[in-house]
Formats: structure tokens, C-alpha cells, sequence
């Protein structure tokens, strides 16, 4: 039986719906945005966003609106989702707390009826009468709001007409009246129906228009006291009420689609509207007074700049607007009175990143750390761009200054009146050197109470206007006014210092085994304490325990040879605690910290490795041992400041952040190589920054904003299709698909990008592959005279292989395909025994009459030397959907076939077999000699190649009719897949049955709800291997990408811990209910329009994972009574503590 294990690693990040009001209190305005199935809820205050909650639903967000019931004084969401789920949501509690409740719900579907083309509408009466839902073609369902129930109960009305293409209320009508755009045989209509809630039924037309514009698709309905609805289409905008109809064309919107608007005030005088090419455009309405009430006279349309291509748009205030983006990135933009030099009136304050949709991805290991990195192609159209994925946190290098051999630094603040660090303190073997830091410029400078000719060990701004630094000789307090020296304390014996620690008031060093404490006094230090330790003190630290205390009660001591980490009590030295941590390997740094209100111990090893304790501020006690692997080498520990927070920078040779997320620590790399001291940095040129030695110099950087994932864009304004890496060449090749247009002067580029921007182009001409013209009459790319002419206006798409740098991710060369050939699939591979490693392209020569390509071509490049050389062409009789590199061959799916060709010694490609029995192959990934094939609507198929005989066996196939969106080899005998309804399954090839009827079928062993379309399954994972001492036995690991910009895991799990986390899963959905009240086992169950069946052999590692956030009272509550194994292989009882230490280490899977 197969036994997986999926979780979300990145959340998806395309929105689907945003809406603004006061949702969590009468005189908050909120932002709500959907995205799939998150709902995020803002605060929108004078500073920007602010999140207040997340909240998963167990259904994909269809339609989301806010209403307002009468006598209420703040709005309650109504959310459906894609399986009809329907729900009332209100939100209660304070600022800290808020709890989203559900006042109704309901499944609202059909157990017949077509669903409509043109998906879910759902209108609320805008006096919250009703709720109305076109869910079916020629159904209208209403949901009366006039009662508290908490059941959503809906009624169906017959509507004649059956193709509609949207659905409002209209305003000021004493019964609630809907108002309609409907196709028929001759064009499109508006139509009005009034309802009568007694009878159930349309009573009357009030008005209708018809014969509107045939594209017309959007109504708006306008407030009073106008009334009446605006009706959008592709060339004019026309307002009706019954009465007056107004219409206009101006000729700005005629250049693409709107397909969405926003209303500005509250009036409805002015609307913004967002059409698909990212133009952002105003509509005002200009009102005529005639006698006590307005009558419109006139429309007018104005180009307000540029946006993300739009999927929703809302206003918030002060001329503020939420651009919510599936395509690109969602933005927070400001509209201006004034346009500025380029005539836009928009500026945008802030981008929300959006991966999605993530049409394929690729991992690579570009440090060489073990660790991989995502590099998807995210995005469309002028949004397109590649996304560099990775774990951990970056840092935006400032400044950096070229020094060797950096063995300790500090940043100081001397006679500085604005609290600002303007010093920063070098320590070398055998010498200190002082960098003066003034506005960008660094000088070295001195300071006279310094010693310059000894190594300092800390060095430090203390109380009463001070400095201290402690060299191996003294402790030296200096003034930070004159700069003298005012005080210098020697150790009693003629031993020197080794190791120091120092906050603001005191002083612990110690020389070999004997510890000596000092306090900072004005001008004095003065020696309170000392004790001599069993061994020699290797590492000390003395931060205080309480926020903002400035005096330590505990110090925490590492000792050589008996290998222990000790807390000792201030003034006497009485130990308090004493940890053995085993093992050969010393403790080289120390550090007591404070992550989320709670105290920690922390223990780094000269190995790389890292104890954590949680600690007791009252008492010093210890508990709670556990350890990371961090890296390699010995590890220094040092605190700083980032947002507000205290976070620590482990730095050794994988520098580490470590940070506390839901009360428990999190690592996350650091895209640095490797660094050997840090310390933080505020200085008036470098605010907030950090100073980071490495073995050749001191780098000034800030700090990313603190995440598990740290995203990069490289925006390429087309649309990324398909990507590749060459490690031989160091190079990423991208397909990418842009959009020209044909005007007087040819095909022109609609605007620039990647593939145009760049020195270096080339372009296939179809000059040399005459047979292929003649069957297609594409007319040459180099400017032929074909019989294929784009009409004027028209958009045509152009499609190219774009070579990219993988250092500076630059775009180094461009290759254009001939006219109508569309890129379909690209590999980078070696081929037979040559030992050239080649791009290798396939395409489709499209044709608007066939109902698929009948040919295209295989391309084979070779990037050398900056230069892209075309090695040779092979025509084919079809679209190249897939391609793979086989044991030194090439691997091809071409329509409905499975091809196999050889590298010839001529550098030609041989076709060597084929496999056919397909509707359309394709999606390939092979393991030695087998293949899979995933076909558009026939599963999965596993073949064999058999060398002697030179061609295909097919070994088994999965009988169920799926409609496959990517698969992959997991191991020899289990194949995962994905399907266009959301859904992935597991299946399993079956070697030991007896018949070969048995063999041939293969078994779906296990299937999962994910609810998201899957694009791309690849092997690789995004956190470093070999993470420490972990519980969870999870083996093999593969990322997916989905449309709405999600990055999901699939791991594999014995069945034991399968049994343990089931049970968990079970007795968390129990405690956890959903928002909407709807079941897990219902949204996870596998489900397709021709069946339903229950979830098995998954773990939603999402539900499992949400354990860590549940209070403590609960988690009591789903562990009571859970059985785990031990080490030993007997059943004990699960603590609440065992069950968190295994979760967080699933956590660190991803």
C-alpha cells in the first residue's frame, strides 16, 4: 500500500476576489482578499495593509461579497465555492483574537442541471433581502435572508434565458429586480425581472434593451438615487434606466477587454474599471439636475495609467485602490490629481508577489550547498517572469570593504548625538583597528583610550555614557565625549583573558578556569565576584533574561573537557544548572535569548551542530533538549534586531537566522556563503543593517524581510512557457511566447521584452525547410511573402528560446521560432557519445484550420562561447508536446505517439521506434529503461524499452479516464498523477500478480483532493538535507506548482507512522472545525465530474501541520488517549510534547 504525505510550502498567491468593508467592527475598513482557498483579512490603515488573519476554507472561493443586513452595524462575508458550498461569515472578538464564526450555511447544488459556461454569479440585494445564485443554465436560485437561520435554505426560479453572460441587482426598486445580459441566436440582450419573494417567481419585466453591443459582458448597477445599470462591452459603454439610455464609444477601451471595475464613492458617479492589457481606466458619470432629481447626460472614459493585469479591483480610500492580480503581481496603487512626466496618474506604494500561475519549474543546487532552489516560469503576458524560489533569507548588499583575516567586530556609537552607530570596532590576531563611518564614506581613525597592538574580544557601548572593550590583557572603559581612557581593570593573576562576555552594566571574562565578574560603575569598574570551575571556560554569555532589563541575574558558561553548557547564579557564582551535551566536540558560543516572550538556551558546537533548551527566567532550570545541524564548522551566535523583533544570526559556514514562528524555532538560511562574525548596524547611511565579516571582507547589508521562502523576480515582460538548466554552460534556456501585432509596417512587438531587449537574436527562417511551408503556407519569418498574412490589429503570438546567465540571470540571446511554430517542450541533454551537451526544442507549426498540428519540428542547439549554434533540424508529423533524455537518446512525444530517436555520428536524429495508442501524449518522465506517458485523457501509461529487440513494451496502464495535468515516477512500482479536477493519485504497478490481465492494470493505491490544477511535479526538495536528530521517517520528496501559484510537497511514509497520523488527522478534524462547516473528509475526498470517492493513502499535512497553532487546552484534547510507537517498537502514550517535537520536525520538510 502506498503511504503519502502532501503539504502546502508556499500558500497560493493568486487572488480570485478581493472586497473591502467593515468586516471585523463597525469603524475598521477592511480588505478581504480570496485567494483560492485562503481568505486573508486587512486592516487598512494610514501606514498601508495590515494582516489581521488567515483563514483556509475546505473549498476553492468561487464568488466572495460582503453585505450589510438591515439593522446591522457592520458587514458579514457570503462566500460560495466551486463544489456550491455556500456560507454566511461574520467575524467577533478584539483585535488580537478575532474569531470568524458561520451564521449559515449550506450546499446550494443541483442534483441535475448544466452548470454554465460562464461559472458562479452570485448577486446580493443591495437592501439584503436576498441572495441570488446562477449556478445553471436556466435556474435561478434564491436564498431569502429574512430569517436567522442558520441552515441556507434556496429556492429555484426557471429563467428563459439561458446563455447569461452576468447577473446584478438593480438599486432603488421596491421588490428586489434583477437586471441581465442574455445571448440568443441574435445577439445579446439586457433584460430586467422583478421578484416576488411571496410567490417564489419573476413577476414582470420592468424594462429591457435589446440588441446591445454583441460583447457586451459586464453590468454595473448604480446606487440611488440614479438607479439604472452601466453595460460594459469591447468597443462602447452604455447606461440605461428604463427611461434614458445613454451610449458611448471611446476609442481607449477598444484596445482590449474589461474585465472588471470598482466603484470610487459611494454615489456611484465615478467607477474604475481594469481591462486585460493592464490599462487602469476611470468612468465618470456627468449628471444633468432636472427639477428635484439627476438624469445622466453623459459618459466619459479616461486613461489613468498602467496596472498588473487585473482579476478584481477595490477601492479602499484616499484614492487608494487593491489591484488583485492572478496573472502577476497584486499592487496597492495611489491615483494622483496631477499625471506626472509620462502622463500616468498612478503610483504604486506597494507589490504583493504572486507566483502564479507556475506553468513549469526547474531545481537546481546553484550554490553547491546541498540546498535547492526553485526556479519557476510565473506569470503571462506582460507579468511573465521567472521566479527564483529558496529557503531561507536574503541580504541586499549595501556596502563592502576588502579586509582579510577578521577575527571579532562591534558597532560602536562615539560622541554621537542621534543614537546612530558611527564606528565600527575590527578585531585582528594581535591588533584592533577602528573604521569611522561618516555618511557613506569609511575611514580608519583611532581612539585615544583604545589599545590598538592586542586583539579585542569584545568591545561594547555601556551605561553612564561608556565604552569597554577587553583585549587578552585588561578591561578598558573608555568615555564616548573625550575619548580616555577612565578606568582599566587586570586580571589577579598574571593570566590573560581568554573569554568574555558584557551587556550594558556588566562585565563576566575569564582567564582558563578562573571567572571573574565586574560591574560598570561611572568611571569605575569594579570587581564583584570570582570563582575558580572544574575545567577551562570555553564560551560565556550574559544577556539579561527580561526585556529591557539592563542587568543579568544568570550567566550561561560552556566548558571544555567535560563537554557541558552550565547556568550559574550573578554575585556568587552558585551553579543553577548543569546540562552534559556528550560527545567530543566543545561548545563554542553561548547565547541566552528571548524569542516570543519566551527564554531559550542556546549551545553551538564546534561542529556545526546546536543545542536548544528552553530556559526559566525566574530559576535558570533547563528542559526541552533538542538539536540542529546548522553547518560545518564552528558556529558563532549573536543576536540583532529586524521589524521590531529579536532574532538570531548563527554564522558559520551556512549562515542560519534563527527565529520564533507560532512559539516554535524556525532556521532559515542565508544566501551568503559563509560568514565568520556579525553585528548589527545603525547607522545614519546603513539604517537597520547588519556587518557581516567573511574570510576576505566586511559586507553592509540589510535584511529581507523574515519568511520561510525568499522569492527573487526577474521579470521578463512575455509569457515563460517551458525551462531548462545547462549546468556545463551555466545557463537556464526559456521557451517564452510574446505577443506582436500586425500594423502598417509589419509584425511589430506590442511592447518591449526579454526577447526583443536583448544585443543577441537570431531567428529560424522558414527558407530552410521548404516541405514544411509548402504544407503549412506560413510565410517566411525573415520577411518572405507567404500566404499567410495576419489581418490588421491583429495579435499574433511569437514564440522564442531565450538563453539566460545563472549567476546575473541576464538574458544573453534570443531565438526566434519561424511564424504560426509554437514551442511546446525543451530538455537539455547529452546524446549518444558526444560530449557536447545540447538544447534541444520541440514544436508545432499551428494552423487554425486543423484541429491539431500536423507539423512541427525537433531543434537541436548548442550554447558555446556566447554564441547559440543551430546543430541540426529534424521535421516531424505533428506537436512535440514532451521531450526526455533516454540512456543517451531522445525521447519525444509527438500527438498521439511515443518516439524514440538515436544521436547519429553525422549529429542527425534517427527514429529508432515508436509506441502508439494514445488520444494525445503528453507528459513523459522516464527511470532507466521505463517510461511513463501521461495522456490528455487516458491516465498514465508505463512502458519498457527493450534493448535487444530495439522497441517499446507496454507493461500497464491505468484504465481510469483521467484527464491528466502532469505525472511522475515516484519509485519502481508507484507513479503519481495529476488531473484536471484538482485532484492527484498514486498508482501502483503490480509485479506479482498472476495473470497478465492482472499485470497490465495498474491499481490506484491512493488519491488526495489537493484544490488546485498541478502543472508541474518535480524531484528535489527546498530544504537542506540532513537536518539533525529528526522523528519523522519521511523518504524521497517531490515539489509541485500549481495555477494559483502554490508549491505543494509529496513525500513517502511507512505505513506505521501513516496509522499514527491518520488517527491524528482524524481527532484533528474533530477539535478543528472549518469555517462554512464544511467536512475534510468531504473536501478532500477525490472528486471528478463522473465520481466521488473518500480520500486514501494521503496525509493532509496542512490539517496536521495546523496543530501547532491550537491553544493548549486543545492540543491536551486531541492527544488524550494517542498511542505512539517507541524506539523499542511497544505502544506508550503520546505527550503533548511528543507530538509537537514530531510535527515541527515535519514542519522542516519544507
Amino acid at each position: 500500500m502506498a503511504h503519502h504525505y502532501v503539504v502546502t510550502a508556499h500558500k497560493p498567491t493568486a487572488v480570485t476576489a478581493c472586497v473591502t468593508g467593515n468586516f471585523t467592527s463597525p469603524s475598521d475598513l477592511n480588505l478581504i482578499v480570496a485567494k483560492n482557498t485562503r481568505l486573508e483579512i486587512y486592516l487598512v490603515t494610514p501606514e498601508g495593509l495590515r494582516p489581521l488573519k488567515e483563514i483556509g476554507l475546505y473549498g476553492k472561493v468561487a464568488v466572495m461579497k460582503l453585505f450589510r443586513p438591515q439593522h446591522e452595524s457592520k458587514d458579514l462575508l457570503f462566500v460560495v465555492t466551486m463544489r456550491y458550498n455556500a456560507m454566511i461569515l461574520e467575524c467577533i472578538g478584539e483585535a488580537d483574537n478575532l474569531e470568524i464564526i458561520t451564521k449559515a450555511h449550506g450546499n446550494v447544488s443541483d442534483r441535475i442541471g448544466k452548470p454554465s459556461d460562464t461559472g458562479i454569479l452570485a448577486v446580493i440585494d443591495p437592501k439584503a433581502r436576498v441572495i441570488g445564485l446562477r449556478l445553471y443554465d436556466g435556474l435561478f436560485k434564491i436564498i431569502p435572508l429574512d430569517k436567522d437561520n442558520s441552515e441556507l435554505k434556496a429556492y429555484s426560479i426557471r429563467m428563459d434565458e439561458l446563455q447569461v453572460q452576468d447577473v446584478e441587482f438593480l438599486h432603488g426598486c421596491a421588490n428586489p429586480t434583477l437586471i441581465l445580459i442574455h445571448q440568443d441566436l441574435n445577439g445579446r440582450h439586457v433584460k430586467t425581472h422583478e421578484i416576488s419573494l411571496r410567490d417564489k417567481e419573476f413577476v414582470k419585466i420592468p424594462w429591457r434593451q435589446d440588441n446591445v453591443e454583441t460583447e457586451a459582458a459586464i453590468l454595473i448597477p448604480v446606487p440611488s438615487p440614479l438607479c439604472g445599470a452601466i453595460i460594459i462591452g469591447q468597443e462602447s459603454i452604455l447606461y440605461h434606466d428604463g427611461n434614458t439610455s445613454v451610449v458611448v464609444a471611446p476609442p481607449v477601451i477598444k484596445q482590449s477587454t474589461i474585465i472588471c471595475y470598482a466603484k470610487v464613492d459611494a454615489s456611484g458617479l465615478r467607477y474604475l474599471l481594469g481591462d486585460m492589457a493592464g490599462h487602469l481606466f476611470m468612468l465618470f458619470l456627468e449628471v444633468e439636475q432636472k427639477g428635484d432629481t439627476g438624469v445622466v447626460k453623459d459618459l466619459k472614459v479616461e486613461l489613468l495609467g498602467e496596472i498588473s493585469i487585473p482579476e478584481c479591483i477595490t477601492y479602499l480610500d484616499n484614492g487608494v485602490l487593491f489591484i488583485g492580480s492572478r496573472l502577476g503581481d497584486s499592487q496597492l496603487i495611489k491615483l494622483n490629481s496631477k499625471a506626472d512626466d509620462s502622463g500616468s496618474y498612478v503610483t504604486l506604494m506597494e507589490t504583493f508577489t504572486n507566483l502564479a500561475p507556475i506553468v513549469d519549474m526547474c531545481v537546481v543546487d546553484l550554490e553547491r550547498q546541498g540546498q535547492g532552489q526553485l526556479v519557476t516560469c510565473s506569470g503571462a503576458f506582460k507579468e511573465g517572469s521567472l521566479r527564483i524560489i529558496r529557503n531561507g533569507i536574503g541580504i541586499q548588499e549595501h556596502a563592502s570593504i576588502d579586509l582579510p583575516g577578521i577575527k571579532g567586530m562591534w558597532a560602536l556609537q562615539v560622541a554621537s548625538g542621534d543614537k546612530l552607530d558611527n564606528t565600527l570596532v575590527l578585531a585582528f590576531v594581535g591588533q584592533t583597528r577602528v573604521l569611522s563611518l561618516n555618511g557613506e564614506e569609511v575611514e580608519e581613525t583611532d581612539i585615544p583610550g583604545f589599545t590598538s597592538d592586542q586583539q579585542t574580544f569584545f568591545c561594547g557601548n555601556v551605561q553612564h555614557d561608556q565604552i569597554v572593550q577587553v583585549t587578552s590583557v585588561s578591561a578598558r572603559l573608555i568615555s564616548t565625549q573625550s575619548k580616555q581612557m577612565l578606568a582599566e581593570w587586570k586580571p589577579p593573576s598574571d593570566k590573560n583573558i581568554s573569554v568574555v562576555a558584557c551587556n550594558t552594566t556588566q562585565i563576566i571574562c575569564s582567564t582558563g578556569s578562573e571567572l571573574y565578574y565586574l560591574e560598570i560603575l561611572p568611571n569605575e569598574l569594579i570587581q564583584r565576584g570570582h570563582t575558580t570551575l572544574d575545567y577551562e571556560v570555553a564560551c560565556l554569555d550574559v544577556t539579561p533574561l527580561a526585556e529591557g532589563a539592563a542587568k543579568a541575574d544568570f550567566v550561561a558558561v560552556g566548558l571544555w573537557t567535560d563537554i557541558s553548557a552550565r547556568i550559574l547564579k550573578l554575585q556568587d557564582f552558585s551553579e543553577v544548572m548543569k546540562e552534559a551535551l556528550g560527545g567530543e566536540i566543545i561548545p563554542r558560543s553561548v547565547l541566552m535569548t528571548c524569542f516570543e516572550q519566551h527564554n531559550y538556551l542556546l549551545c553551538a558546537l564546534g561542529d556545526g551542530s546546536m543545542f536548544y533548551f528552553s530556559l526559566n527566567r525566574k530559576t535558570g532550570a533547563l528542559s526541552d533538549k533538542k538539536k540542529v545541524t546548522l553547518g560545518t564548522q564552528p558556529t558563532v551566535l549573536r543576536t540583532f534586531r529586524s521589524f521590531s523583533t529579536t532574532n538570531v544570526f548563527a554564522c558559520s559556514d551556512r549562515p542560519t537566522v534563527i527565529y520564533s514562528s507560532n512559539h516554535k524555532l524556525v532556521f532559515s538560511n542565508v544566501n551568503m556563503k559563509e560568514v565568520n562574525h556579525m553585528c548589527s548596524l545603525n547607522a545614519e547611511a546603513y539604517p537597520d543593517s547588519l556587518a557581516l565579516a567573511t574570510d576576505s571582507s566586511v559586507t553592509i547589508g540589510t535584511i529581507d524581510e523574515i519568511q520561510k521562502l525568499h522569492i527573487r523576480t526577474i521579470p521578463l515582460f512575455e509569457s515563460p512557457r517551458r525551462i531548462a538548466y545547462q549546468e556545463c554552460s551555466q545557463t537556464f534556456g526559456v521557451l517564452t511566447m510574446r505577443m506582436d501585432i500586425q500594423d502598417s509596417t509589419g509584425l511589430n512587438p506590442s511592447r518591449p521584452s526579454a526577447s526583443t531587449m536583448t544585443q543577441s537574436v537570431t531567428a529560424s527562417s522558414s527558407v530552410s525547410s521548404l516541405s514544411l511551408t509548402k504544407s503549412v503556407g506560413a510565410s517566411a519569418a525573415a520577411g518572405g511573402t507567404g500566404n499567410v498574412v495576419p489581418e490588421y490589429g491583429q495579435e499574433v503570438e511569437v514564440h522564442n528560446l531565450l538563453i539566460i546567465d545563472q549567476h546575473t540571470f541576464e538574458v544573453l540571446h534570443s531565438h526566434q521560432l519561424m511564424q504560426t511554430e509554437y514551442a511546446m517542450s525543451l530538455v537539455s541533454c547529452q546524446l549518444g557519445d558526444d560530449a557536447h551537451t545540447y538544447y534541444v526544442v520541440g514544436t508545432a507549426l499551428v494552423n487554425a484550420e486543423e484541429s491539431d498540428p500536423k507539423m512541427g519540428r525537433i531543434l537541436i542547439f548548442q550554447w558555446a562561447d556566447g554564441k547559440l549554434i543551430p546543430v541540426t533540424e529534424k521535421e516531424i508529423k505533428g506537436a512535440c508536446y514532451s521531450l526526455a533524455e533516454f540512456n543517451g537518446k531522445l525521447l519525444a512525444t509527438i500527438n498521439n505517439t511515443v518516439r524514440l530517436f538515436e544521436w547519429t555520428a553525422e549529429k542527425e536524429l534517427r527514429l529508432e521506434c515508436s509506441h502508439f495508442n494514445y488520444i494525445i501524449a503528453l507528459y513523459l518522465k522516464t527511470k532507466g529503461d521505463f517510461i511513463l506517458v501521461g495522456d490528455l485523457m487516458r491516465s498514465m501509461t508505463l512502458l519498457q524499452y527493450k534493448t535487444m529487440e530495439g522497441s517499446f513494451e507496454e507493461i500497464a496502464r491505468d484504465y481510469n479516464p483521467n484527464w491528466m495535468t502532469s505525472v511522475e515516477i515516484l519509485d519502481d512500482d508507484m507513479f503519481l498523477g495529476a488531473e484536471n479536477s484538482f485532484n492527484i493519485f498514486v498508482c501502483q504497478k503490480d509485479s506479482a500478480a498472476t495473470t497478465d490481465e492482472e499485470r497490465q492494470q495498474m491499481q490506484e493505491v491512493g488519491q488526495f483532493h489537493v484544490g488546485d490544477m498541478i502543472n508541474v511535479f518535480r524531484h528535489g526538495s527546498l530544504v537542506m538535507q540532513n537536518l539533525g536528530e529528526t522523528s519523522t521517517p519521511t523518504s524521497g520528496c517531490v515539489l509541485f506548482g500549481t495555477v494559483s501559484g502554490a508549491i505543494g510537497v509529496v513525500t513517502q511514509i511507512p505505513s506505521t507512522f501513516y496509522d499514527f497520523l491518520h488517527e491524528l488527522q482524524n481527532r484533528l478534524t474533530t477539535t478543528i472545525k472549518s469555517v462554512g462547516k464544511i467536512e475534510h473528509s468531504y473536501w478532500r475526498s477525490f472528486n471528478t465530474d463522473i465520481k466521488t470517492e473518500p480520500s486514501e493513502g494521503f496525509i493532509d499535512g496542512d490539517l496536521i501541520e495546523s496543530f501547532l497553532d491550537l491553544n493548549t487546552d486543545k492540543m491536551k484534547e486531541v492527544t488524550e488517549g494517542l498511542q505512539m510507537e517507541s524506539d523499542s517498537g511497544t505502544k506508550q502514550d503520546c505527550t503533548v510534547d511528543d507530538l509537537v517535537k514530531m510535527i515541527e520536525d515535519l514542519t522542516r520538510i519544507h
